[in-house]
């Protein structure tokens, strides 16, 4: 059934790059846990102990906020189809926004979009495995287009002032650290 590893595996590296979505939970000491489903092609894998993902724009900063408070992470993949399997992937994560030298070395590693506002890089201390036999068959269907063409519909002045409308607090009023970045950058 379930094991627990120091590293992601060649074989788990094959299945995160078969999935189409994933789960981010991130809390700090006190306030709301979040609890994100990702996708859009936006993880990478960087090493057996390192994956980042780019974090687009949208209706809540959570991760972010998290993060600058207390940087503890997890990501979860469930299988929905074929051999029944959950991983979650443990450990530590640093949100880089368009500003930080850090955005312009890994940002080249995912496909452009409109509303990119954070990397956020996350250093794997556990990988657990889990069974999966309670979750469903399910089946994907394509990628939903809606928040990309919203993106480019605002253009990055649009995005700037949504950021400054919605994104700069957690729902628990901590800071999302959104404008350590210049808007100019965002999404180059």
């Amino acid at each position: 059934m379930g094991k627990q590893l120091d590293r992601i595996t060649p074989e788990l590296e094959s299945f995160i790059h078969k999935q189409h979505i994933y789960f981010v939970a991130t809390a700090a000491e006190t306030g709301t846990v979040n609890l994100s489903p990702k996708g859009m092609d936006s993880l990478r894998i960087l090493g057996p102990n390192r994956v980042m993902w780019l974090n687009v724009t949208g209706s809540g900063n959570e991760t972010a906020a998290h993060l600058l408070l207390n940087d503890r992470i997890t990501i979860m993949f469930c299988a929905f189809e074929g051999k029944p399997l959950i991983l979650r992937l443990y450990g530590h994560g640093k949100a880089y926004h368009p500003a930080d030298a850090e955005w312009h070395e890994y940002y080249p590693l995912f496909t452009p979009l409109e509303g990119a506002r954070q990397l956020i890089d996350i250093q794997v201390d556990l990988v657990q495995t889990s069974c999966g036999m309670a979750v469903p068959f399910m089946d994907y269907n394509r990628e939903r287009d809606e928040l990309n063409a919203w993106a480019r519909k605002q253009g990055p002045d649009g995005i700037h002032n949504y950021w400054a409308r919605k994104n700069m607090a957690s729902i628990d009023g901590f800071d999302t650290g959104i404008f350590a970045s210049t808007p100019s950058d965002a999404g180059k």
